[in-house]
């Protein structure tokens, strides 16, 4: 599950984001200047959290099965003695849910190309046997600040995969988004 690589080969910069067991930061990879890197950590108490151990553990799986255009990809998973590391894929322009509320309106054209992307990386998901289980605004990105950036899915941590032996009746999701 875990690389045998030294955390010490990022430098950590600003937080990107907040969640509520771990925290986003950018961060520079000293092996090659210039190159940088979004690192998700979650605190080593949640060891003793059985539950939110499995959780990590889950999202791990799910990140390590997804190679898709439009899914933030999972470089490697790091630990030491403070923490778990999940070192991936940078993306720079923001959530679908700021740029709703700072356009206040898409044509149909970009609406429909939005909606493809997402799409083609559910129906991909899907077919690798994975249920998401929290899209939202909030949780598509886009990959750079440009009017025609493409959308990333981010956020595999309620995500589920599918097997023979069970149903998915658990309820998830974000209160205000779950039908």
């Amino acid at each position: 599950m875990v690389s045998f690589q030294s955390i010490d080969r990022y430098e950590f910069k600003e937080i990107l984001g907040t969640g509520a067991f771990s925290e986003v930061r950018l961060a520079e990879d000293q092996r090659n200047p210039g190159s940088f890197v979004a690192i998700k950590y979650s605190e080593c108490a949640i060891r003793e959290a059985e539950s939110r151990k499995e959780s990590l553990n889950n999202e791990i799986e799910v990140l390590r099965r997804l190679r898709h255009p439009n899914i933030v990809q999972l470089f490697d998973v790091l630990e030491d003695a403070e923490c778990y590391y999940l070192v991936m894929e940078l993306v720079t322009g923001g959530e679908l849910f700021d740029r709703i509320v700072q356009k206040g309106s898409y044509t149909e054209r970009d609406a429909s190309e939005l909606i493809r992307q997402v799409l083609l990386a559910t129906e991909y998901m899907h077919s690798q046997g994975v249920v998401h289980r929290d899209l939202k605004p909030e949780n598509l990105l886009y990959f750079s600040p440009a009017d025609d950036s493409k959308i990333m899915v981010s956020d595999f941590g309620l995500s589920k995969i599918e097997n023979n032996e069970s149903i998915m009746a658990t309820a998830c999701g974000t209160p205000g988004y779950v039908a």
